[in-house]
């Protein structure tokens, strides 16, 4: 899958002066890039149809942004964006804006331009939240501010939110919008930098005040995009949430490709010599798996209940579910076994270096509901058909992963998080150990870098790694908690100086239950008395 977002203020002048009706007079300053309202003189409220209306000729210096739209919308429900849990949302009465900067026409003859979407409700609460993309984006989801927001999304509570489609509009997986330069470095990295020096004076202009506190939540191409926000936009945002971030795309793509060509060597194969992948194991075969790591990790966090919450202490071995004799029900072939062990362990390069981290066995990997299955099920790779084969050439395919242009908007090498850090900024990590696009061990790579560059004992006070078990991509799971509120936690951490020591997760898998969710390295672990469906039971343990 590939991910990505970001952006820019450059050439944003000031101080300058929006005057509205002769009525609103706000004195705005660019400090860093940064616009923020200075001064608001003789200010009188306007009724909100006429303030949204009005909007149709607000113009930011220095952006070439132009607005499409400028409607109320009144209170009611929508639907979830894509990949979220299939329910509606309430949300209320709003002053909706959309807009498009940079509108060019490509060499190829497409338009193209950043279309972006503010929804302000009436009833405001200072705060601006930016909400992440998803895919290859192309399109402007509603903003509505769901992702890892538990039940109630971000413009439900009061925020102001943006949505933008990172410069083009097409297929959540057609990357043609690439030929274009613009377009491609606007997808990279451009896109929320120019979003956010429209947005942020677009709101105070709306509001006739100024933004509080300002933040970035997303998940996938969305937590990518979050980390683009904590790399290159240091004093945009003050919390930023990053959901199973898409970091370096060509090589989590190998590493699928790498799983695909694994479990091809026990998969038959069809008149054309193909393997059949989905058919390497069969439903008997991987609800064996899924029983086997159960019985060897699953009372690690002290309960036995389906869930493995120690996750990162499971020596769990395909080996012990090998045939003595012929085939059954009862276990594993050891091809099967083979190519069990060879997937999970990740793609290496004949000299043996690790090209991209392995899977962690969990209770997901055997998933087959709505989302994208588990691994267990064979590779779903987003870009590009399955190899069909039984060999890779890992240290070839690196080669070409290790692309200049993709990496332009990677985010797994860049640490230095001094200034977001610096200005008071708290990012949170959150990853489903059970993700078959991004493996968690990426993520965890990543922030082990982050505390290593940061110095491990002061990372905790600004940034943290939440984990979520038996969680698949961004949500889903047979056998998981993965409703949950980053949001309220962000926000806390932030503006109260309360740290997340846990963050309370439910979900449709086990109605009834609430586990903590604890910030890596810890994990939950029962206490060994009272309800164990009840997260009051459970400790925060290393």
């Amino acid at each position: 899958m590939q991910p990505y977002v970001s952006s820019r203020l450059h050439g944003v002048p000031g101080p300058f002066t929006i005057k509205k009706g002769g009525s609103m007079d706000i004195r705005l300053h660019c400090v860093g890039g940064v616009i923020a309202a200075l001064l608001f003189v003789g200010w009188q409220p306007a009724r909100a149809e006429s303030s949204c209306a009005g909007l149709l000729k607000f113009s930011a210096p220095g952006a070439a942004a132009s607005i499409e739209k400028a409607q109320e919308l009144p209170a009611g429900t929508l639907s979830a964006p894509p990949g979220g849990p299939p329910a509606s949302l309430q949300v209320p009465a709003r002053c909706r804006v959309d807009g498009v900067i940079g509108a060019h026409t490509g060499r190829d003859g497409k338009a193209y331009g950043i279309h972006f979407a503010v929804a302000m409700p009436d009833h405001w609460n200072g705060r601006l939240l930016y909400q992440g993309g998803g895919g290859l984006d192309g399109s402007v989801q509603p903003p509505v501010g769901a992702t890892a927001a538990g039940d109630t999304a971000a413009l439900a509570r009061g925020f102001a939110v943006i949505s933008s489609d990172s410069g083009h509009e097409g297929p959540v997986f057609d990357s043609s919008f690439l030929a274009d330069q613009q377009a491609a470095l606007d997808f990279l990295y451009q896109s929320i930098g120019k979003v956010m020096a429209v947005a942020r004076p677009l709101v105070t202009a709306h509001y006739g005040r100024a933004i509080s506190h300002s933040y970035f939540v997303g998940c996938s191409t969305g937590g990518r995009e979050a980390m683009i926000a904590a790399q290159r936009y240091p004093g945009q945002f003050d919390g930023i949430v990053a959901g199973s971030p898409a970091m370096r795309t060509n090589y989590s793509n190998l590493a699928l490709r790498w799983v695909t060509v694994a479990l091809n060597a026990a998969a038959p194969k069809d008149a054309q010599g193909h393997a059949l992948t989905a058919l390497a194991l069969s439903d008997s075969d991987r609800k064996l798996v899924t029983r086997g790591l159960l019985r060897a990790c699953d009372a690690l966090d002290g309960v036995r209940d389906g869930m493995i919450f120690d996750v990162l202490h499971c020596d769990f071995d395909p080996q012990v579910l090998a045939c003595k004799g012929a085939k059954t029900d009862s276990c594993l072939s050891a091809i099967q076994v083979k190519a069990i062990k060879r997937a999970f362990a990740g793609p290496r390069t004949a000299s043996g270096r690790q090209v991209y981290p392995g899977f962690p066995y969990d209770t997901g990997i055997d998933f087959k509901g709505r989302g994208i299955p588990g691994l267990l099920n064979g590779a779903t790779i987003p870009v590009g058909p399955p190899p069909t084969g039984t060999v890779m050439d890992v240290d070839a395919a690196a080669a070409i992963a290790h692309d200049a242009g993709e990496m332009a908007g990677d985010t797994d090498k860049w640490t230095n998080l001094s200034s977001f850090e610096g200005h008071g900024g708290k990012l949170i990590f959150y990853h489903g150990m059970s993700d078959p696009w991004f493996s968690a061990l990426d993520t965890i790579r990543y922030y082990e870098s982050l505390a290593a560059d940061t110095g491990a004992g002061t990372i905790a006070d600004w940034s943290r790694l939440f984990l979520v078990p038996g969680m698949g991509h961004c949500g889903g799971g047979e056998a998981t908690l993965d409703r949950f509120d980053m949001l309220s936690a962000i926000v806390e951490w932030v503006e109260q100086g309360r740290a997340p020591a846990r963050v309370i997760a439910t979900g449709a898998a086990f109605p009834g239950r609430s586990r903590p969710l604890c910030p890596y390295p810890q994990h939950a672990q029962y206490i060994g008395h009272g309800d164990s469906e009840s997260a009051v039971n459970f400790a925060c343990r290393d």
